[in-house]
């Protein structure tokens, strides 16, 4: 039989599974080429791969503690992968999660040592509009540079990132810093600021429902709103957007400012919920890995959402695998680069896929 016949009478796989789920597989295969690698790693250390993924997922989902510290962790990384995944989904590369982040949380702080006599009721949503206006408008800067002057924002974004750092470094070794001046940081944030615990006895606190909120949210945007369409159409093609009819300034902008405030309100919840104060190194990179976040799934706020469990998941379960086979945890940062590398690199196995074979 002629291989003309023999495609006709098996359709290609992408035929065969539910529509849209070319995306969803395409990542998990990533994953798991990433973890079969991984485990290459790991009997060369001399260890056995089995008992170090159990450890680590043990170590991730074991226990109620486990399952917080993981849920915990993955908070920052839904709100930057989504800042990140908003702006792509506009055509826009914002790199500046990270700067974002910061000042977001430098605000908020500043705004819960203000108000330290008021109810929760007023300060928490006062702290949570500040940070999300704050990166906002640090996220504005390279919308508007981009737009105006033609300015490349992933050159920005990026050096925005280091003026908002350092920036924010000057503030917490002078006009914020505590009163003990011993440390670069805040002062305490009162109870009234503060998140209560959302599992009793853990550190997950409720700022994971509006994590999820956040998810929700941005799905009906994208997905469900007339804003949401317009801004994948110009982010398809900015040219077309344009010769629709559609402002496309006015949509990349607004695609940088909600990119921001989410960013922005990433920082508020590691301040509110984790530190309790603004710390000079709040972040261990939450705003590059939510760049990670985003790409793993695919600009997509649930792919998101899942994508930022499972990077949670490895940077806390890697203490266990550590603890139980002897592997170092930092494998666990190998394994998300490889999951990098292979999210990249699906187009490549798209393209030898679709590679008819030779008659």
């Amino acid at each position: 039989m002629s291989a003309t016949k023999t495609e006709s009478l098996m359709p290609p796989l992408s035929r065969l599974l539910p529509k849209g789920s070319g995306a969803l597989l395409s990542s998990l295969v990533a994953i798991v080429l990433a973890l079969l690698i991984g485990a290459i790693l790991i009997i060369a250390w001399g260890a056995n791969p089995l008992t170090a993924y159990l450890a680590l997922l043990d170590g991730a989902f074991g226990s109620w503690n486990s399952l917080a510290e993981t849920l915990l962790r993955a908070i920052p990384l839904i709100f930057t992968g989504l800042a990140i995944a908003i702006a792509f989904r506009g055509g826009a590369f914002n790199l500046g999660a990270e700067g974002q982040l910061f000042l977001g949380a430098t605000a908020a702080a500043f705004v819960g040592l203000a108000l330290p006599d008021m109810p929760p009721l007023v300060v928490i949503p006062a702290m949570i509009v500040t940070a999300a206006v704050v990166g906002a408008l640090w996220s504005l800067l390279a919308g508007a540079l981009k737009m105006r002057f033609g300015a490349n924002e992933l050159i920005t974004t990026i050096m925005l990132n280091y003026i908002a750092i350092l920036f924010v470094s000057f503030l917490l070794r002078g006009p914020l810093q505590e009163a003990a001046g011993y440390l670069p940081q805040t002062e305490r944030l009162a109870s009234n600021a503060r998140f209560p615990a959302l599992i009793e006895g853990t550190r997950l606190h409720f700022g994971f429902l509006l994590a999820l909120l956040a998810v929700a949210g941005c799905h009906f945007a994208l997905w469900h709103t007339t804003w949401g369409f317009k801004l994948r159409v110009v982010g398809l093609n900015a040219r077309a957007a344009f010769n629709a009819g559609y402002k496309v300034t006015a949509i990349t902008i607004s695609a940088f400012l909600v990119s921001g405030a989410l960013a922005g309100l990433a920082g508020y919840m590691e301040v509110v919920g984790v530190q309790r104060r603004m710390i000079e190194n709040l972040s261990p990179g939450f705003g590059y890995t939510g760049i990670i976040v985003a790409l793993l799934g695919r600009t997509n706020p649930i792919g998101v959402l899942a994508a930022a469990i499972l990077f949670a998941a490895l940077q806390v379960g890697g203490t266990s695998m550590q603890t139980a086979s002897g592997v170092p945890s930092t494998l666990t940062t190998i394994i998300q680069g490889l999951v990098v590398l292979f999210v990249i690199g699906r187009g490549a196995f798209d393209f030898l896929a679709k590679r008819k074979p030779v008659a």
